[in-house]
């Protein structure tokens, strides 16, 4: 690594940071340019433990002992700014005081993730990121093998994504499916049965599938409001409902993975240890 103090917020050299608050700006701009954000020092250490290479960083003088000797094997630029700096390269006040871009790792074919799996998560156009990346974190804990996305799912390596899931995106296998079509292929193909999280007239609870779950599980969920498309329903081969209390008919996407994951058996045995 190289040290260089930043002199300029509107520097070339700081560009992979600037206006991170824009969402629609960098879900098309980090793919676009084969990159994602790590924020803050736990985050990056452990997308580096996880393989990634990282391509820059930007970070307060104060991060820098901690993160020295992870980031000497790389030969990149290290970016020394103070908050007032950061604040304006980003267009937010970087509480944790470190962001580091990182390229992104080539996404796994959806038939080689599936092969080693028993119980994987498919998210259908879930845009929320927070969201996106607190499920990856029950999913690391609760045992759960992969994690599958639609076509029109949010990033789960956007800067939010990652920051809430702590990190975990980095070590749970995750890829994106194709359309409904070749998805249902691929998943009955690799011996899964589909159970789609959702109030309808044909659901079953929780309870009675954990108690004669499947081999092989996956199990969607979908976006806040819409819920789950009248495609991914019809592709499932159960319907799955959590009993609620007190005329509450849902629960937060997240929240409800995070349930459906502890009431299931886990995934492989040595999942994300």
């Amino acid at each position: 690594m190289h040290i260089e103090r930043v002199s300029d917020a509107a520097s070339d050299s700081v560009a992979d940071y600037a206006n991170l608050t824009d969402v629609s700006l960098r879900s098309a701009h980090e793919p676009a340019n084969g990159l994602y954000i790590a924020e803050s020092a736990k985050v990056i250490m452990r997308a580096i433990r996880a393989g990634h290479r990282p391509r820059s960083v930007l970070m307060e003088e104060k991060w820098l002992a901690g993160l020295e000797a992870a980031l000497e094997p790389f030969d990149v630029p290290v970016h020394l700014a103070d908050a007032d700096q950061l604040e304006a390269i980003t267009g937010y006040r970087v509480h944790r005081g470190a962001l580091a871009a990182f390229e992104r790792p080539e996404l796994p074919d959806p038939a080689t993730l599936l092969a080693g799996a028993r119980r994987v998560v498919v998210l259908e156009d879930i845009v929320d990121h927070t969201n996106v990346g607190a499920i990856f974190r029950s999913v690391a804990a609760l045992g759960a093998d992969a994690v599958l996305v639609t076509p029109r799912c949010a990033d789960p390596l956007y800067r939010r994504s990652v920051r809430v899931s702590m990190g975990t995106v980095f070590q749970v296998p995750w890829t994106r499916l194709p359309e409904w079509g070749d998805a249902v292929d691929l998943l009955h193909g690799a011996g899964f049965t589909i159970a789609a999280l959702a109030l309808s007239d044909r659901s079953i609870t929780l309870q009675q599938l954990a108690a004669d779950a499947p081999e092989r599980l996956a199990l969607v969920f979908g976006a806040e409001g819409d819920g789950l498309s009248r495609t991914a329903l019809d592709a499932a081969d159960e319907v799955v409902r959590i009993p609620m209390a007190h005329g509450v008919d849902s629960l937060n996407v997240a929240a409800a993975a995070a349930v459906v994951l502890y009431a299931l058996p886990a995934g492989s045995d040595d999942a994300h240890e």
